[in-house]
């Protein structure tokens, strides 16, 4: 190991995110490659694996460490939340020109309508239904905005509330508008999630609402997933952006669901 001044070695706090970085992209890391990668004594690195664990970030493994199943799940939704940010954006700006002070609003788990739910803090007298614990902890202090949090069982792989409960609680419910994302869309207009319990809870938003929303953006078309949840005829309108495919375009007006491009 090349020997280093002590100004050379890393602050606590930048070896600590770099191991964190590390195992973001790796299932695990050892003592020894991190040293040698940060330059420092396997002790040391020892030391910081252990601070990370007292956080719960990690778990200590015989020579190295892995994540904890709590923080992969959170990387996992940060990088889904990460992805395609730019159309995400621009799809929930134009979403929010439809919503007006004194509404009632469903907001499904998607992470486009979570940035819907940050542009609608200044919206007055409004109420938002949603099984997304995000998507209630972004509007839980906007003063003008009532959120009514469905009830359910928490879903593996992301903060959202899911299953008959949610299903129930829906039930007593009407709404002004439903908005929604998706897994994917077919070449035929259908829309699919991943997971049954999600589909069916979508479907019931939709019954609950007078008007439906679809925010897509264009790397969801021309694919399909596990379960298909409905077509593009279950929504009034579909926002997406410019790189959607003419064709799919077309589809959706045939199927009397107004296509807005952003």
């Amino acid at each position: 190991m090349t020997s280093l001044g002590s100004s050379d070695v890393l602050p606590a706090a930048a070896r600590l995110r770099k191991i964190r970085q590390a195992l973001q992209r790796t299932p695990g890391v050892s003592v020894g490659a991190m040293a040698r990668q940060l330059r420092v004594s396997e002790m040391t690195i020892r030391r910081d694996l252990e601070k990370l664990q007292q956080v719960a970030d990690v778990r200590r493994t015989h020579g190295g460490a892995v994540l904890a199943e709590r923080t992969v799940f959170e990387f996992s939704y940060l990088e889904r939340q990460r992805a395609r940010q730019t159309e995400k954006k621009a799809i929930a700006q134009a979403a929010r020109q439809m919503i007006g002070e004194g509404q009632r609003i469903i907001l499904d788990t998607g992470t486009t309508t979570l940035h819907l739910a940050r542009l609608l803090k200044d919206v007055r007298n409004l109420t938002v239904i949603t099984p997304s614990l995000a998507v209630a902890s972004e509007l839980q202090y906007a003063p003008e905005v009532s959120v009514v949090l469905l009830g359910g069982v928490i879903h593996r792989g992301s903060p959202d509330l899911t299953g008959p409960l949610t299903e129930h609680c829906l039930e007593v419910f009407s709404a002004d508008w439903a908005f929604q994302g998706a897994e994917a869309i077919g070449p035929d207009g259908s829309v699919y999630n991943t997971d049954l319990q999600l589909a069916q809870v979508d479907r019931k938003m939709r019954e609950k609402a007078e008007r439906t929303c679809l925010l897509a953006d264009s790397e969801k078309f021309g694919r399909t997933a596990l379960i298909r949840g409905g077509t593009l005829k279950d929504f009034d309108i579909l926002i997406t952006d410019k790189n959607a495919p003419r064709a799919l375009s077309a589809l959706a007006r045939k199927m009397s669901c107004r296509v807005m491009t952003v």
